[in-house]
């Protein structure tokens, strides 16, 4: 062959290989471009309605703080003096909660996920309305108990249902714009509570309340079913090109695992994570009034008040998950959002005089507190490799940490106030030990992705990882640290 036959032949090579190049940046373009719109498609069907949900479903379960302040315990109570009773209504929501999540959320897997869903936020609506029917401590007992029951459907739930349609890396954000509806619930809550405070009718206050807090649940749980859409491969929400893409994120980076759950130590340390913020959340939504009260401030002005730290909190919750998806990485964050409300419990605990000081400290356990849970169910949403383990796992470590919920309504007896030394000394100790796990956990994320790098060498991005056999266990598998 001719040095110019050579030439020719190697000039037409790479004007294929260039073809060919393009073609497939084209191809990958285009993929592009309709997976984003795909996601904004997503974004303005599930965020709306899971965001109205958990608004009323914790509105639902952190109003009996503001109830308190509005007669309840006076009414059904008879007057509660050492605040036991107060407690045990607030605490047996937890109970029923623990005891429901870990099998509520294996069997959703049964049903289509906006049925599951609209059947609990029904059932939640009904529970919260009957509260205001209640005329001694049974009867609110009861409602509590079923309240619990129908949330444990929900909340455990929806880190799954989300994980079908939203990759690791957009899932921080997601999930901090549905749990930062819990930041918005408690200031929304607050001024409803105010509005209350001032209406004057022949029903008392607190049951006025739970009627106008507890009935919208019930409307939205039947919006749910003709809104929500089912699991990627069986909605009608998809044309048959969306479906596709979907089914490929929903198997990209991911493909019996419920015996790898329960022998998986990193669960049970978030489930110590866990259990020091929501001592730290249950205590919070019951108490952040009569807290506020022990700063001089009246009823109504103390139900105002809870507003702004709520309003805070979500701007930092926001702020945190968004970097944490950017760089791609949740324990450091955890750690110095844990840290935030740690130093707010040290506050509480050393300044006694100045109350702009206190009323500031309350900014940070509300805040560091809230965006720490956020970024704490997105991390193990995708962590724990299969639909199947993760169905099992997040309501593990959510149970283990339903238990602080337990803790925290018990831990600001109304004898102990307004000091409640023994309550501010516990919700510090947690956050900080939560602060410490977490740390542990994200150094033993990195040191084990780097393991799987030097033994199996790095998975290409996005690449599709198989783990219908060994979960986060496969080879490929990365964890987010």
């Amino acid at each position: 062959m001719s040095v110019n036959s050579r030439r020719d032949s190697k000039l037409t090579n790479d004007n294929e290989k260039l073809e060919s190049l393009s073609e497939n940046s084209q191809s990958e373009l285009e993929q592009s471009l309709e997976e984003k719109k795909l996601v904004r498609k997503l974004d303005s069907r599930i965020l709306p309605i899971a965001c109205l949900l958990y608004l009323f479903a914790y509105l639902d379960r952190s109003n009996l703080g503001n109830a308190r302040l509005q007669g309840l315990t006076e009414d059904i109570l008879g007057g509660d003096k050492t605040g036991v009773l107060f407690d045990w209504i607030n605490s047996v929501f937890f109970f029923s909660y623990i005891m429901c999540q870990v099998p509520a959320t294996i069997a959703s897997k049964l049903f289509p996920p906006r049925v599951w869903m609209a059947c609990s936020a029904i059932g939640w609506g009904i529970s919260s309305t009957l509260m205001a029917t209640a005329f001694n401590f049974g009867g609110m007992m009861t409602a509590r108990v079923f309240l619990g029951i129908f949330e444990s459907g929900f909340g455990p739930a929806i880190p799954l249902y989300f994980s079908l349609f939203y990759t690791k890396a957009e899932m921080g954000l997601r999930m901090a714009y549905w749990f930062g509806f819990a930041a918005v619930a408690g200031a929304f809550g607050g001024l409803l509570a105010f509005g209350v405070q001032n209406i004057h009718t022949h029903v008392q206050n607190w049951r006025l309340l739970f009627i106008i807090e507890g009935s919208p649940a019930v409307i939205l749980g039947v919006l749910t079913i003709f809104l929500l859409p089912n699991r990627p491969e069986s909605t009608t929400f998809f044309n048959e090109r969306e479906r596709a893409i979907a089914l490929e994120r929903m198997n990209r980076a991911t493909s019996a695992h419920i015996r790898m759950a329960f022998k998986d130590w990193r669960i049970y340390t978030a489930g110590v994570i866990y259990f020091g913020l929501n001592c730290a959340l249950a205590s919070i939504s019951a108490f952040l009034p009569t807290i506020l009260l022990t700063l001089g401030y009246t009823r109504a002005r103390a139900q105002l008040y809870t507003v702004p730290p709520y309003a805070v909190a979500a701007v930092l919750l926001l702020t945190f998950s968004y970097a944490s998806d950017k760089l791609q990485s949740r324990g450091l964050f955890m750690a110095t959002t844990c840290t935030i409300g740690a130093i707010g419990y040290l506050l509480l605990l050393t300044v006694h005089e100045n109350n702009r000081v206190r009323y500031f400290a309350t900014f940070c356990i509300v805040g560091g507190t809230y965006t720490t849970i956020a970024l704490i169910i997105a991390w193990f949403a995708h962590n724990l490799g299969s639909e199947t383990k993760k169905a099992t796992g997040i309501p593990m470590f959510m149970a283990i940490g339903q238990c602080g919920s337990v803790l925290g309504s018990h831990i600001y007896p109304k004898i102990e106030g307004p000091e409640y030394t023994k309550g501010f000394a516990i919700g510090c100790a947690l956050e900080f030990l939560a602060a410490i796990c977490c740390i542990i956990l994200t150094i033993s994320y990195r040191m084990e992705n780097a393991r799987r790098d030097k033994l199996y060498g790095k998975p290409a991005t996005n690449a599709r990882v198989d783990t219908y056999e060994l979960a986060d266990k496969a080879p490929n598998f990365r964890y987010m640290p």
